[in-house]
């Protein structure tokens, strides 16, 4: 981005070193033992436990809480690994609160559930600090699998397909593995450089190969993959971001959330970020609360978050919205965009429209509102940046896929955000790549599948 075409509003080092530390600490600290167990004591160990239901990677959560409370937090965390291998950044970046913390028996009787995030972090802590990885390889079988995208469903395929004996490599696009875990996600959520520890704690397991800058298209196509190894898993996420379609779209001063809260993650220096002190964000989502609550911590005065449907409606939890206000963000909702006013290449102001839902098609009201913008940031989804041979697209625009994660190309398998029936969410992506990996394994070594959970 040409800097002579940002706004003069847009400066870094707006805040101080202490304020900018105390701003993306750790937003949910760890537990202590003590706390932990306290925690644990309040579960109440149900048979018939719809917090598992509610897991879409089906851990055992009663019995590794049960685990903890007797004081085997090393056994609770094999009980998460087991289901979850990534269960450590999800312990962190899940919407419990929609999941397995909504569905908990206690939330309904007394609106105050077991903390079982919480929980789960102190666990799989624990046990990825100890020397050494966990789980050990089986036998070699001599197979050989590319995975394409080191994001969670690739690394969870992955790992499961190693833990198996197979071979693995894993071609990344990026500089580093990790996908939206490393990328995509605010860093208060992920301190001290948790998702490439992770990364690395998880390889341990030995037989896979990660090979960074290699992404589809040119020298390395699908075709080729297919011929070279006998399976494929893509895990290769959304990698473009939807448009407005309004003129001055392009101005210097308009980018998209995931590019921000990408260059943000990857800054040495959050001092060196420039920021507006007028931010508007476009979007209801995960991305629009990330990129919006961390304007405000790097120091923009006035950031609001306008999003076209009902605010009941957003992507973003409650739990997300509720700490996106909390942090001074503002929330408006029932509202599109209509025009951008530009000046010497400058983003000014932004006209939106107020809405209405006729016949489940939202419609503007004719009455609006216009917001000043030294800076405006789009989270308004994404979709495939790539043209995968021959593969089935769904009118979603994702790859279509059957069972588990089976594309149309026999011998290639498709999981996360890039694939059909994912809800964007870390968890379900890892649930895919396990899944995808399990019928993988059950394919070439002439047995049947069985799915976890």
């Amino acid at each position: 981005m040409s800097q002579a075409r940002l706004s003069p509003g847009i400066r870094a080092g707006r805040l101080t070193q202490a304020e900018i530390a105390a701003n993306f600490a750790d937003v949910a600290p760890p537990l202590d033992r003590h706390e932990a167990q306290v925690a644990a004591d309040r579960c109440y160990f149900c048979h018939d436990a719809p917090c598992i239901t509610a897991c879409p990677t089906a851990i055992d959560i009663p019995l590794f809480i049960r685990q903890i409370a007797t004081g085997t937090p090393d056994a609770a965390a094999m009980t998460i690994f087991h289901a979850n291998i990534l269960g450590g950044m999800c312990a962190r970046v899940c919407p419990t609160e929609n999941l397995c913390e909504g569905a908990c028996v206690r939330m309904e009787a007394e609106g105050d559930p077991v903390r079982i995030g919480a929980l789960q972090r102190f666990a799989t802590d624990g046990l990825m600090a100890q020397q050494g990885h966990p789980f050990r390889r089986a036998d070699p079988t001599g197979r050989r699998i590319a995975v394409v995208g080191a994001g969670p469903a690739g690394l969870s395929c992955a790992h499961r397909l190693a833990a198996k004996g197979h071979e693995v490599v894993i071609f990344e696009a990026r500089a580093k593995p990790g996908g939206l875990n490393e990328y995509g996600i605010a860093s208060y959520k992920t301190v001290d450089g948790f998702a490439q520890a992770e990364v690395e704690w998880l390889l341990g397991i030995g037989g896979i190969t990660i090979r960074t800058g290699q992404a589809l298209g040119g020298d390395l196509t699908l075709t080729a993959l297919a011929a070279e190894y006998d399976a494929v898993f893509l895990g290769v996420g959304l990698g473009a971001v939807n448009r407005l379609r309004l003129e001055a779209e392009d101005a210097g001063n308009i980018r998209d959330a995931v590019d921000f809260i990408a260059e943000l993650r990857q800054a040495s220096d959050l001092l060196s970020l420039p920021i507006g002190r007028d931010v508007v964000v476009i979007g209801g989502g995960m991305t629009a609360v990330d990129a919006a609550v961390q304007a405000r911590l790097l120091g923009a005065e006035n950031v609001t978050i306008v999003y076209r449907r009902a605010r009941e409606m957003m992507g973003a939890s409650q739990h997300e919205q509720d700490h996106a206000t909390r942090s001074g963000v503002r929330i408006i909702a029932g509202a599109t965009p209509v025009a951008v006013i530009a000046a010497d290449g400058r983003v000014e102001t932004v006209e939106f429209a107020h809405t209405a839902v006729t016949d489940g098609r939202i419609q503007p009201t004719g009455t609006g509102f216009r917001l000043k913008a030294d800076q405006v940031f789009k989270a308004i989804g994404q979709r495939l940046d790539m043209a995968l041979d021959g593969l089935d697209i769904d009118a979603g625009g994702k790859i279509a896929v059957t069972g588990p994660g089976r594309t149309g190309i026999d011998g290639v398998w498709a999981g996360g955000d890039c694939a059909a029936g994912g809800d964007d969410l870390t968890v379900t992506a890892v649930a895919q790549g396990r899944d995808a990996a399990e019928d993988i394994d059950a394919r070439l070594m002439g047995r049947p599948v069985e799915i976890p959970g």
